[in-house]
């Protein structure tokens, strides 16, 4: 489903790329080499991600899009995350073009094969991107960026694996019973004369945007 505005999904991606360094490089808590490292390597991967996400869809449809330009670069944004403060410039270029290709291989293919219900590529972009930025962390991080990775350097890919397994498991039980919840109280989605017709006239009596019909 294509969005309503590409010039507001443009400036949202703006904003959100903006945002994001306050997360990454903020994280340090404190403004030195680290922080700098993050600020830095989160610029490469976000920007990196952008462009090989829309030269993959100029690979496999014929043309870029903004909207897998702006794609790219919140999938950038997501997989260099947990290596920020971990790898360095050259890493996070190699973050960056993984990051505009499995995930856009994950929102085009495995959307359609198994048919589920993600309007906003959630899974592809943030489960795909970030399962992949956690376990990338374990391989790329380095000494050079964070003297700390010196001490854990030997069993930081397997700490990455376990840690990915314990969320896994934790996400899948903790959303299931949450979506058993919803189904069987409120409801888990409305339906599809609703979703036709708009949440916003269903939910709200009013809509976001009068057009001429």
């Amino acid at each position: 489903m294509p969005p309503h505005s590409m010039v507001l999904c443009m400036v949202g991606t703006g904003m959100l790329w903006v945002g994001w360094y306050g997360f990454n490089a903020g994280s340090a808590l404190a403004a030195d080499g680290i922080a700098a490292n993050a600020f830095t390597t989160t610029t490469l991967a976000a920007a990196t991600a952008g462009f090989v996400w829309a030269m993959s869809e100029y690979l496999v449809k014929g043309k870029p899009s903004v909207l897998g330009f702006c794609s790219g670069i919140v999938a950038g944004l997501v997989v260099i995350t947990p290596a920020c403060g971990f790898v360095t410039s050259s890493g996070a270029m190699i973050i960056g073009i993984l990051a505009g290709i499995v995930p856009f291989l994950a929102c085009w293919k495995l959307k359609a094969w198994f048919v589920y219900d993600d309007a906003l590529d959630t899974f592809g972009v943030h489960g795909v991107g970030g399962t992949m930025g956690a376990l990338l962390t374990g391989i790329l991080a380095s000494k050079e960026a964070n003297p700390l990775v010196a001490t854990v350097a030997d069993g930081l890919l397997g700490a990455q694996i376990k840690a990915i397994i314990l969320t896994l498991v934790l996400s899948t039980v903790a959303t299931t019973v949450i979506a058993l919840i919803i189904k069987y109280t409120i409801g888990l989605r409305p339906s599809e004369e609703v979703e036709v017709a708009g949440l916003d006239l269903a939910e709200h009596g009013e809509e976001g945007y009068h057009a001429a019909r």
